[in-house]
């Protein structure tokens, strides 16, 4: 919860520097933020154990940010973020979430129109005071009321990747208690959707009394909303609500059934179950008796539930009643991707361009997280607000690849730095850099980071004019989405994806929180047209390949087999697969 809120703070720090236009900083605490969000650790133990010492080794924490966490950690607060608040008081928390509002534009409305919170955007945008303003136009006041709507349809919302840690954290800390024998956390989370309305977690015990006094009392809840033998309820200061549930242990699998979800699946299992003459509860598996009595069949395992129904265990993320009842009756389930079956990541960022770390930084790190490979995607020189590789830099750098495996061969190390770019579509459908650079390349990867607003016939197009390139492999993030910040761009991805079939393109699932993009209806279509696909992390940091485990969630959503996904392959069956005829 610590890291979340610092997180956060570091962000805005960034955003309201850049108002001032202060040079360098904003960055800094816009990537200190990023590898405090992605910590699978607590600021505060760290800090505990070691002082403001232990902070700074952190890579990406410096001598500032180290002191302004401690500052935090002791008093709840940071004076300089205070100070920044007071001198452009804004609601830059919400603000910044409308699609196409940076810093120096919401600080424009605030000087010109002194439009401070979302309700006073709204009013002018609806007023049509927003269009005359210099640098926005009708456009951008369309695009404004179009943000603030999505806003509207997604509050309430979090995004799992971002609060796993705080989950994690408190799943650690009640399993310690003692009694508790069996702990998962259900729901949304275990059926590992994208974004989660609240937290489920069902417990094993047959003393509850000391772990709802637990719950109720971590230093992270805000309000209690409920406490009780069986169930309790809690606000942390995030803003999520925690459920929790203390069940006996002929009873767990049945409510660890219920509990997943999804209503569709439970309901379709209660039909199954009354086709046989039973009942299905969160209590148990019954036999209806003729008698009209009712006799437990099972309940105690979600597998002796299934089983007793005639039916192959259902993987939670296959829970949504998209037919894998019917499957599972048949015993026709697909053998799902496993987590830990990635060798590769093939979307990796480095200092080179946007990201927080060096090229042998971020091999080392891959290697500790148990990768075999890696593919440097630094950005192209379109994007020059990341700094991106014009030619001569992008030689330089695969240069600086081929050194370092040297190095990592010399040492013994059964590792590969893949030479790679994360190359601009242009509005043309033509790439952000020449053939001949292309062609130099171990593989070639294509993303859209512009012209959003492109009809869904122009924008399609594009697209299919970047994948003719005989060079390119893999299209990044197809949809654009960023999760609770703006909707996908208008696009056929039905479209696009007939037409990687027919070119030999991968289609990404890009890991990252805010993307997780390819979705699983897409990934499924994938799956039943023969597209194969690739599970990046799109790592910015070190601490950021954890998210491929996301990633993996969501392909297993969308029905992915280990087959489907490129990088589950060794570098050189990898490579071969890659290759365009």
């Amino acid at each position: 919860m610590v890291n979340q809120i610092i997180a956060e703070i570091f962000q805005e720090i960034g955003e309201y520097l850049d108002m001032q236009d202060v040079p360098f900083k904003p960055r800094a605490y816009e990537k200190a933020s990023e590898t405090i969000a992605s910590l699978s650790f607590d600021l505060g133990d760290v800090y505990k154990k070691g002082g403001i010492k232990a902070l700074e080794e952190i890579p990406g924490i410096g001598v500032s940010t180290g002191e302004k966490i401690e500052e935090y950690l002791k008093t709840g607060k940071i004076k300089f973020y205070e100070e920044l608040k007071k001198k452009t008081p804004v609601d830059l928390t919400n603000l910044r979430r409308v699609g196409g509002l940076g810093p120096k534009k919401i600080k424009a409305l605030y000087k010109k129109l002194n439009i401070k919170n979302l309700e006073e955007l709204e009013n002018a945008a609806k007023a049509g005071k927003i269009k005359s303003l210099e640098g926005f136009g009708a456009k951008s006041e369309e695009n404004v009321l179009k943000g603030i709507e999505f806003l509207k349809r997604s509050k309430g919302r979090f995004l799992y990747g971002y609060l796993s840690s705080e989950i994690k954290n408190i799943e650690n800390n009640l399993k310690k208690i003692k009694g508790v024998t069996r702990l998962d956390i259900v729901g949304s989370i275990r059926r590992r959707k994208e974004t989660i309305g609240d937290v489920d977690i069902l417990i094993e015990s047959k003393n509850s009394a000391p772990i709802m006094d637990f719950f109720t009392s971590m230093d992270n809840v805000l309000q209690i909303l409920a406490k009780g033998e069986t169930k309790s309820a809690v606000l942390l200061k995030s803003g999520i609500q925690v459920d929790l549930r203390v069940v006996d242990k002929k009873s767990y699998g049945a409510a660890l059934s219920y509990f997943t979800g999804s209503k569709d699946h439970n309901v379709a299992l209660r039909k199954v179950a009354i086709g046989y003459g039973m009942k299905l509860n969160e209590y148990g598996l019954y036999k209806i008796l003729d008698n009209g009595e009712e006799k437990y069949i099972a309940g105690e395992t979600e597998e002796d539930i299934y089983s007793n129904l005639g039916m192959q265990y259902i993987s939670p993320e296959l829970r949504e009643n998209r037919g894998e009842i019917e499957l599972a009756r048949a015993k026709k389930l697909p053998k799902l991707i496993n987590y830990g079956d990635l060798k590769g990541d093939l979307q990796v960022q480095t200092n080179w361009t946007d990201g927080d770390a060096s090229i042998e930084e971020m091999a080392n790190a891959a290697i500790k997280y148990g990768l075999e490979y890696i593919a440097i995607t630094d950005h192209t020189k379109r994007l020059a607000m990341t700094n991106g590789l014009n030619e001569k830099r992008i030689l330089e750098q695969t240069k600086e690849i081929d050194k370092l495996n040297k190095k990592l061969e010399k040492e013994g190390v059964n590792f590969k730095i893949l030479k790679s770019t994360e190359c601009d579509i242009l509005e043309d459908g033509s790439l952000d850099m020449p053939d001949e650079i292309l062609k130099q390349l171990d593989i070639v990867s294509i993303s859209v980071h512009s012209l959003f607003n492109l009809s869904e016939k122009e924008q399609t197009e594009r697209i299919k004019k970047a994948m003719n390139n005989p060079y390119v492999n893999i299209f990044f993030h197809p949809t654009g989405r960023r999760l609770g910040k703006r909707d996908p761009y208008a696009v056929s991805i039905p479209e696009i994806i007939k037409y990687a079939k027919e070119k030999g393109i991968v289609l990404e699932i890009n890991s990252q929180p805010e993307r997780l993009d390819l979705n699983d209806e897409y990934i499924k279509m994938c799956v039943e047209s023969g597209v194969k696909m690739s599970i990046d992390s799109d790592a910015h940091s070190v601490s950021h390949f954890p998210y491929l485990d996301l990633g993996i969630g969501l392909a297993r959503r969308g029905w992915a087999k280990k087959e489907d996904i490129i990088n589950t392959l060794p570098v050189g069956e990898m490579l071969k697969s890659l290759k365009r005829s």
